[in-house]
């Protein structure tokens, strides 16, 4: 029971609300980042690429797969003597290499990590600014607020 009393704790504590809050704010804004390169950057830099689409830049890497299956049926045919070991598979569907989301997901992830510096450089902007303002001076204490009394005092008595 220990646990969950120490976990309520922790949970009402006000740090928690504030990183969930901060995580479904993140989410958001990683959407509105992610929407912002998809459907506004990318589509001018593919215009200049020739392409109308650029997460659809891909390369073909299926020549490699069939090399080396018609390489490990070649050697198959030859150790167990049997021709019909050597005869190609079916075609099987092709693999792309999407070096195109790639540069996506990059892009995406630079935009994210320069609002974050901007707002931890804002933060500690702040955070500077406040120790930097001086702090107001302490009240008088009851022996300086007497002894300026009793100042004040000898100085009319003249």
């Amino acid at each position: 029971m220990a646990f969950f009393k120490e976990f309520k704790e922790f949970a009402i504590k006000g740090n928690v609300m504030d990183m969930a809050v901060g995580v479904i704010i993140g989410g958001a804004f990683g959407k509105i980042v992610a929407s912002l390169v998809n459907d506004i950057l990318m589509p001018p830099i593919g215009a200049l690429l020739g392409n109308t689409d650029f997460s659809r830049l891909r390369v073909d890497i299926s020549k490699m797969r069939d090399v080396t299956s018609s390489a490990v049926q070649s050697v198959g045919s030859v150790v167990t003597g049997n021709p019909a070991a050597g005869t190609p598979a079916a075609a099987a569907e092709p693999i792309y290499w999407n070096y195109g989301a790639f540069i996506q997901q990059c892009v995406d992830f630079t935009i994210l990590a320069f609002c974050v510096f901007l707002m931890v450089k804002l933060m500690n902007k702040l955070i500077r600014k406040k120790e930097a303002a001086p702090a107001p001076a302490p009240a008088p204490t009851k022996e300086e607020l007497l002894l300026a009394e009793i100042r004040d005092l000898l100085k009319n008595s003249k």
